[in-house]
């Protein structure tokens, strides 16, 4: 199985988080991934989420990388969809539980419910940032540990535990 792997240079704008969607979204069609499957709304909404972090907390230049499975034979269904970001701070990423006004800090609880798997690593002078989507995975309900709440994205609500 073959594994396409791409990567972005990001600006610290945040006209940069649009753009690494519509990058993000133009990469999915070789590999697979219809743009209308769950798979690529919640890759798109991941993609979304990390960049905006990196832009918004850093300050700095990042790189988003992508690794989807090369074609669409029966193997592709076992190879994850990676998705990392990495960026020159050394700030550790920290879930936050905002308040219900609040209109930031629910990304990272968005990435726990939604991928599979996630994590960071530290990377040279920053950190890697990743999660990964299994193909093969139907959606499920999603939680997040937020003290109770309903964490909402475009038209999807997450209950929280």
């Amino acid at each position: 199985m073959q594994v396409l792997q791409v990567q972005l240079e990001i600006r610290p704008d945040p006209a940069e988080v649009g753009r690494a969607r519509r990058w993000a979204r133009s990469r999915l069609a070789g590999s697979g991934i219809g743009a209308d499957e769950a798979l690529a709304e919640t890759l798109i909404l991941l993609v979304s989420e990390l960049v905006t972090n990196a832009v918004v907390h850093t300050g700095s230049p990042a790189v988003l990388r992508l690794s989807l499975p090369g074609g669409t034979d029966g193997e592709a269904g076992e190879v994850p969809v990676r998705l990392e970001v990495a960026d020159t701070s050394d700030r550790a990423p920290v879930p936050r539980c905002p308040d219900d006004d609040a209109t930031g800090g629910r990304g990272l609880a968005l990435v726990d419910g939604l991928a599979d798997r996630w994590g960071w690593s530290v990377e040279g002078r920053g950190k890697r940032i990743w999660c990964e989507l299994d193909r093969d995975t139907e959606p499920r309900e999603t939680t997040a540990a937020c003290g109770g709440r309903t964490v909402a994205c475009e038209g999807l609500a997450y209950e929280a535990v």
